[in-house]
């Protein structure tokens, strides 16, 4: 990158935060009198076209003002945007949004998707917390119709899994729940491996439902991910960039194919700026669907024991520094919850 003098810097700052506002060309009579700049329009117009020469901005038209390039978001991203904290009262009522559902796991997921598509009004996305080897935390076994057992299984870090199978003969919603609290006594925080080692010291019954167990604790460690969820897509197709375009649909439709998502996430490394917070402008040159949205990624969860990743999707032209602290502030207080999910 070009090194830029204090009133480049400035100058395409204010520019940037003038695009994101209009989504429109930004001119140099426009900057000085939005902003009241203490220079002439032809100061700033002379500095425009040095930005433009340094590849940090570009002209549609030759009349028309302009707009940041790929380049340009990266410089402001990398060195020029203003990160603030969410104010108070947003941060009390997200933490209080997920305070009453902290026991219902299965609305972690889609709370915390609504919350980023509402702060960032962009699209949001979130994995589930994948454990990094499946690891039993409880076992609960339901009576239902006949012989039908509902199986359900919470695994270390929050993964929920269930399966209906059917029985032999019908069992009684007391047996089963003895059945139940005697795997959980035994094999609780074990592994699917120490669970095979323990499973021929069972019963036939035991034995059955052991053999599930280990079923879909293989089926966890073998994928790259938890289930995905989404919400805010119409904020996207509603932004001008996207409205009625194909580039909104080619990048609605990475977030809506799986194995896409899967080398975006898999492919993405966080742990550099922003403490944990990654921002991916124009597709990196990776993903061609992308090449006209920008996305903020976060880890969240215990390493080495649950993690997931939850993001926001939206045009270049975005409103970085409010997302990169919502994003934040979901993944700090995400990884508390999965870290106390834990320790109950």
């Amino acid at each position: 990158m070009n090194e830029l003098t204090e009133r480049q810097k400035m100058i395409l700052t204010l520019l940037i935060h003038e695009h994101i506002r209009t989504a429109a060309p930004v001119g140099s009579q426009n900057l000085v009198s939005q902003y009241r700049l203490d220079m002439s329009s032809a100061t700033v117009r002379n500095e425009l076209g040095l930005l433009t020469e340094m590849g940090y901005l570009r002209q549609p038209h030759t009349s028309a003002g302009r707009v940041p390039t790929e380049e340009g978001y990266r410089y402001f991203v990398g060195r020029l945007v203003q990160q603030t904290e969410l104010p108070d009262t947003t941060r009390q009522m997200i933490t209080h949004q997920f305070y009453q559902t902290r026991q219902d796991f299965d609305q972690w997921m889609p709370l915390a998707a609504s919350v980023l598509a509402h702060q960032s009004r962009a699209a949001s996305l979130i994995t589930a917390p994948h454990p990094a080897q499946a690891r039993l935390k409880h076992l609960e076994l339901i009576s239902t119709r006949g012989p039908q057992v509902l199986m359900v299984m919470v695994l270390v870090g929050g993964e929920v899994h269930q399966r209906l199978l059917s029985m032999e003969n019908n069992i009684s919603q007391e047996q089963l729940s003895e059945v139940a609290e005697q795997i959980n006594r035994v094999l609780q925080t074990k592994d699917f491996e120490t669970i095979q080692a323990y499973k021929m010291q069972f019963p036939t019954l035991e034995q059955e439902i052991i053999e599930w167990m280990i079923s879909e604790m293989q089926q966890t460690d073998s994928s790259a991910a938890g289930d995905l969820y989404l919400d805010g897509l119409t904020n996207v197709l509603a932004e001008p960039e996207f409205s009625g375009s194909d580039e909104g649909r080619r990048a609605l439709r990475v977030l809506e194919e799986r194995p896409l998502m899967q080398d975006l996430l898999s492919r993405t490394v966080i742990g550099g700026a922003f403490g944990g917070v990654q921002v991916l402008i124009g597709g990196e040159g990776a993903w061609d669907d992308l090449r006209q949205c920008s996305i903020v990624l976060a880890r969240y969860g215990s390493p080495g024991v649950a993690t997931g990743t939850l993001g926001v999707l939206g045009p270049m032209r975005m409103a970085y520094g409010r997302t990169i602290s919502t994003v934040r502030f979901l993944s700090a207080l995400l990884s508390d919850l999965v870290v106390e999910s834990m320790m109950e």
